[in-house]
């Protein structure tokens, strides 16, 4: 491997928001790397070199509200729109006209929405764990709130500023890794027990989360660096995110139904709610996502995908790459 592949670089450009943390690796063609909840560019720690040493420039950020990055005060600060117009910034203000977005979880809503929205800028997408599913149905408050019967699903109980902060900042190092474990492969939670997508009447989701068991992917260096982001920044900025989606559905009424039609990847994890949950979005890619050059479910494995499984994540992105980049 060459010299200049194997150094990372750290940098902040302007953006509409403020200014855009982000973490660069090797040269060629542009390939922008967008985490999910609750994440940050090291989530991509995997793929960098791997994308580097296969020749593209591969630049991971931390999505507004995260990390280095700016945290607006405002709540609507976050909606799709913005977040779409932080990565046009980022794209050119390393010097570039166009650009393949890959994101994970929300990362992969927000690398959608920025094909969608800007497609002279995004020309080929690829979306981890997360499928894309067109803008549409009922307003999304109303729908997460007919999920769980008694229970509350937990995009509902992020909705309050300050309820979720209250449960997670006092201890956030215990809280993300009781996440992380929830929602991996080797550490869920059975099929019998309670989902921890899910509170209980006057409960918190920690409560559902495995006790004392650390997924194989997250060790303790891992952990000290999601932790040490979050006990700096809080976590109101990430959890704005969840705040937008109602105003993310009346942003994109122009958008409704409409498909992402650059070429696609999709790698979902057979364990993972995200994607057995919307397995009826993963059938209609053929009329969501006509561009798809092809779709991949990785047998046994949770919700941190690129992180649970770098090497196969890693080829199948490089094999896609190699397909739709010139």
């Amino acid at each position: 491997m060459s010299q200049h592949v194997s150094e990372i670089t750290h940098r902040s450009v302007a953006s509409p928001g403020g200014r855009i943390h982000l973490v660069e690796q090797g040269s060629g063609p542009l390939v922008l790397l967008v985490h999910g909840f609750p994440e940050s560019w090291y989530s991509w720690r995997h793929q960098l070199p791997a994308l580097a040493a296969a020749g593209y420039r591969a630049v991971a950020i931390d999505v507004r509200g995260y990390g280095r990055s700016s945290r607006p005060a405002a709540t609507d600060a976050y909606r799709l729109l913005d977040l779409v117009e932080d990565n046009v910034a980022v794209v050119h203000a390393l010097g570039e006209e166009s650009a393949v977005i890959v994101g994970h979880d929300w990362g992969a809503t927000i690398a959608a929405n920025s094909a969608l929205l800007r497609p002279e800028v995004f020309r080929a997408v690829g979306l981890l764990s997360v499928p894309y599913t067109p803008r549409g149905g009922p307003r999304p408050s109303a729908v997460f709130a007919g999920m769980g019967g008694e229970e509350e699903f937990y995009v509902s109980y992020f909705q309050e500023p300050g309820r979720a902060e209250a449960e997670i900042e006092p201890d956030v190092r215990g809280w993300l890794a009781g996440f992380y474990a929830a929602l991996s492969a080797d550490t869920m939670p059975g099929p019998d027990a309670p989902d921890p997508h899910f509170v209980g009447k006057g409960g918190t989701l920690r409560e559902r989360f495995p006790a004392g068991r650390r997924p194989t992917w997250l060790g303790e260096d891992d952990l000290d660096v999601y932790a040490g982001e979050f006990e700096r920044t809080g976590m109101t900025g990430a959890l704005n995110r969840y705040r937008n989606m109602d105003r993310d559905w009346e942003d994109l009424a122009p958008f409704d139904g409409a498909p992402v039609t650059q070429p696609s990847v999709f790698i979902g994890g057979g364990l993972d709610a995200s994607t057995t949950w919307l397995a009826d979005a993963i059938e209609a890619y053929p009329v969501t996502l006509p561009g798809l050059v092809s779709s991949h479910v990785l047998d046994g494995c949770g919700h941190w995908i690129q992180q649970e499984r770098p090497a196969e994540v890693n080829r199948i992105l490089t094999d896609w790459l190699s397909a739709v980049t010139v």
